[in-house]
């Protein structure tokens, strides 16, 4: 895999050996594979936990980073195109990770430089390494991938954590429960996804006790201000939904909720200490999958 743009690219094969290397970062992060390198993470949307996890696990296996987490300190503010911006870059970086407002610049990216490319995110497209961190978090707390029940709750129009959850959990024999607005329904390309996979799903506008028992995995997202052009349509849905105690009163022992965080308002802040809370535990995942995603583009096959 020398780039990483889009979970679609992954077969079943590629994201378990990804889980299992992750897996062996968890018992011991600081590794020396990266010695010598230098990655550059481009960052042309803000970003705390993706930016911080893709570094530290850079420098806990040894290598370097450049970069920028802030697009105006960058000279595309001053007109500069995003292909003189990834070529640049490439004279002195080993690994690009980038994050693009855009949907398909990682993959435009992928055209112009030898370099890999890992997508940070693209807008509202894809994001990949959050969707491995999400695999591994599941796998971890329930044993197993295959034929689990996901309820989603949230964003599902513009989630891009929930387009490539789909995609990446393709392999397994899901059942997802959507639920969400009209205004933020699943859009209808991933609809047409999960039919010609064979993907079970269900919808609704309903958030309910009922709805949260059959859950594996909950999945909560965030409804995303910045992608709204419309205040007053935001304003509409931002607390349609919002995760609390009660909610939980009938939920399977085993069920864990997930959220790619940031939250707003949508879990209550007294479902933190449930213990199907499961969500910074799930951030903390995403530093040894991007350790194993860095190893996987750069071509470095080592398990000592």
């Amino acid at each position: 895999m020398k780039n990483l743009i889009s979970i679609e690219q992954c077969t079943a094969g590629d994201i378990l050996k990804i889980l299992h290397r992750a897996a062996h970062f968890e018992a011991q992060p600081n590794r020396n594979y990266l010695d010598g390198l230098v990655a550059a993470t481009l960052f042309f949307e803000p970003s705390t936990r993706t930016r911080l996890s893709f570094e530290t696990a850079v420098v806990r296996l040894g290598g370097r980073v450049i970069g920028f987490s802030d697009a105006r300190t960058s000279s595309s503010t001053k007109g500069e195109t995003l292909k003189d911006t990834i070529k640049i870059v490439s004279n002195y970086a080993d690994v690009i990770i980038m994050r693009h407002y855009l949907e398909g610049a990682a993959k435009y990216a992928a055209e112009v430089t030898e370099r890999p490319i890992v997508n940070a995110g693209d807008g509202a497209h894809q994001h990949p390494s959050q969707t491995l961190l999400d695999l591994y978090s599941v796998k971890k707390t329930q044993g197993k991938l295959e034929d689990l029940t996901f309820v989603v709750v949230g964003d599902l129009r513009f989630g891009r954590t929930v387009h490539s959850l789909i995609e990446g959990m393709s392999h397994f024999r899901p059942h997802f429960i959507f639920v969400a607005p009209e205004s933020l329904a699943l859009p209808e390309e991933y609809r047409r996804y999960c039919i010609d996979k064979g993907i079970s799903f269900e919808e609704t506008t309903d958030f309910t006790p009922n709805v949260v028992a059959r859950a594996d995995i909950l999945y909560m997202t965030r409804v995303q201000q910045e992608r709204f052009t419309d205040p007053e349509e935001y304003e509409a849905v931002k607390d349609v939904y919002v995760l609390n105690l009660d909610l939980l009163r009938d939920a399977k022992p085993t069920m864990k909720i997930l959220h790619p965080l940031p939250r707003v308002n949508e879990i209550a802040q007294e479902v933190d200490t449930h213990p199907a809370a499961y969500y910074f535990s799930q951030a903390q995942n995403g530093l040894y999958v991007r350790q194993a995603i860095l190893c996987e583009v750069l071509g470095i096959d080592r398990e000592d």
